[in-house]
């Protein structure tokens, strides 16, 4: 049998040991400090006999040699990134980041369920966390609540890419792994596998946690493949009344048995996602915008073209939004202000002493000289807005710490903006 180290760890490797905080049948996860990037990381330990099983042996290391390899390559706000990882004689382990907030199976139970809408968000953000990984060749295969780690509120982190398909990778992949329960119809007959395979398992996760229970029951793995392949999962509103029905509808075209009824693309679930979460019905909205609303707007727009997802999810987290009415003065001149604005929808017009000089619409900046001039924070112009408008806020100094990139395309944005402006404004003084 395989079993951990007696002792109390002090090290692993580089990282010193603040405590334990997992352990299965062949591994431990110990907090841990990474004193060289000053931060706390998860750090997952392989029992070296592990390794030397004669029955699992080498599915085991299969498994650690396919999630190290991801290490620094699958960068995504909602993915759990892997940092390093590490194989000697007699020490196997991967350096993760670490999330303090346990996993969602503590939302899988009918007395700890969470609100629709947090679970319809939960569900957007791994739709395209995944579908990120499906864009750099990667399959899960074992998405399931255990795998998935909850940073608060709908925050989430997928994790354990050890079971992954890596398509530019060793073609030889290890079978009959993943958790039956979760599993597709063609994963458990052992069939070729695509991202479809996800889809399907991401559709079981909305029924647990919408539900408090899986689709299909049963005493044994036999009975329950059997149901995987033969039986259609129920409609989770069939044990959570308030659940609308298009959230029946996804869950059900998620997790259809045959793939061509079965969500084709990551897009088109998470688009349907999006439209259930902008949705009127009080029962799955309880934001006036949504971060899938805000993800999916952005998205839309044009001075945001060329961010990519990872950028995209940090101007949803450091804007502020809000609706404006016809009439409504956002900037006035003379004002000071240290923030500016990009028009999601609707639309505003820029007047100066009463003159007007432009009119903006969807998708384009406006108060960006409060970030562009290093001194110059004195509005210079009024902005109203002339037909009902949502409005994307963004403070200057909240934008100054966010990640390099993201400052870059602010920047070149900014810059083709202006570029385009300056060469309006020449045409019209030429008379053209």
């Amino acid at each position: 049998m395989v079993n951990g180290a007696q002792t109390p760890r002090e090290r692993i490797g580089k990282y010193p040991v603040k405590r334990r905080i997992g352990e299965g049948a062949t591994s431990e996860v110990y907090l841990c400090d990474d004193p060289f990037n000053r931060r706390e990381v998860a750090v997952k330990l392989v029992f070296s006999e592990a390794f030397n099983d004669p029955a699992r042996g080498k599915m085991i290391r299969k498994l650690f040699v396919t999630e190290a390899s991801l290490a620094g390559k699958l960068q995504h706000p909602h993915i759990c990134e892997i940092y390093d990882a590490v194989s000697e004689e007699d020490l196997h382990y991967i350096v993760m980041e670490y999330v303090d907030g346990g996993t969602l199976e503590q939302f899988c139970r009918a007395d700890n369920l969470l609100p629709i809408d947090r679970v319809v968000e939960i569900a957007f953000k791994c739709s395209r966390a995944l579908e990120f990984a499906q864009r750099m060749g990667v399959t899960h295969r074992d998405i399931k609540p255990a795998n998935i780690l909850h940073a608060g509120e709908t925050d989430v982190k997928i994790t354990d890419f050890g079971a992954a398909l890596l398509a530019a990778g060793d073609t030889t992949q290890v079978s009959a792994i993943g958790s039956p329960a979760y599993m597709s119809p063609e994963q458990v007959k052992e069939q070729a596998l695509t991202h479809q395979t996800d889809i399907y398992s991401m559709g079981v996760v909305m029924f647990h946690l919408l539900t408090g229970r899986l689709p299909f029951q049963a005493t044994n793995n036999f009975s329950l493949i059997y149901q995987i392949t033969n039986a259609d999962a129920p409609l989770p509103s069939t044990y959570r009344s308030e659940i609308p029905k298009a959230i029946d509808d996804i869950v059900r075209r998620a997790t259809a048995r045959n793939l061509a009824e079965r969500y084709a693309q990551w897009g088109e679930f998470s688009s349907d996602l999006a439209d259930v979460s902008r949705s009127d019905e009080p029962v799955t909205r309880s934001q006036a915008f949504t971060d899938s609303d805000k993800f999916e707007t952005l998205r839309t727009l044009p001075f945001f073209e060329n961010f990519s997802d990872a950028e995209l999810w940090e101007v949803a987290r450091i804007s502020s939004w809000r609706a404006a009415e016809a009439g409504e003065h956002i900037m006035r001149e003379g004002e000071t202000g240290t923030y500016f604005c990009v028009l999601a929808e609707g639309q505003v017009q820029i007047t100066k002493r009463g003159k007007l000089l432009t009119i903006l619409r969807p998708g384009e900046p406006f108060g960006e000289m409060a970030y562009l001039s290093k001194t110059a924070r004195t509005r210079v112009a009024d902005v109203t807005v002339t037909s009902d408008a949502k409005i994307i806020t963004v403070p200057t100094e909240r934008l100054v710490q966010a990640t390099e990139g993201c400052q870059h395309k602010f920047d070149r944005a900014f810059m083709d903006i202006l570029v385009e402006r300056l060469s309006m404004a020449n045409l019209r003084m030429s008379g053209v």
